[in-house]
């Protein structure tokens, strides 16, 4: 399998309000960029969004390194959450609804062909590729809100 870096980030200006995501994906000496923003939307559905769209890219099954600063997304694969809320039918305890079920269904679609390692940076915290993403992320969200 090829080894491929992904690096996400995911941005809203007010929450909800517009947003962006930004990944970047590695393998090789290749690197792709990728992005886009959404109006009124939540920031955790933008650092979602920004790592099923890493994934939808490959072509192929691929080891994966994923790189998010978003404690959201990686403690909810991480820990276990994501597994649970799907066994519970996406009913979490309390008997709410589990927020953004449609993206994390998706997640769920686009991880399935692929070996995953999970890996928390801290945000803002001078990470070139963290960095690069929220920049990415920033200049989505910005157009999202002009356009």
């Amino acid at each position: 399998m090829k080894k491929v870096h992904i690096y996400t980030d995911g941005a809203c200006k007010g929450n909800p309000g517009n947003g962006g995501w930004g990944t970047i994906l590695i393998y090789g000496e290749h690197e792709k960029e990728l992005s886009g923003g959404e109006a009124m939307t939540t920031n955790n559905r933008m650092e979602l969004t920004a790592v099923i769209s890493g994934l939808e890219a490959l072509r192929e099954p691929c080891e994966i390194v994923l790189t998010s600063d978003s404690t959201y997304v990686i403690n909810s694969i991480t820990k276990g959450w994501l597994d649970g809320w799907k066994k519970k039918n996406w009913v979490k305890s309390g008997n709410t609804p589990v927020p953004n079920t449609d993206l994390w269904k998706r997640l769920l679609d686009a991880m399935a062909p692929h070996k995953i390692e999970w890996v928390w940076v801290r945000g803002h915290n001078g990470h070139p590729y963290n960095e690069r993403c929220d920049r990415l992320a920033v200049a989505a969200a910005e157009r999202a809100k002009h356009g």
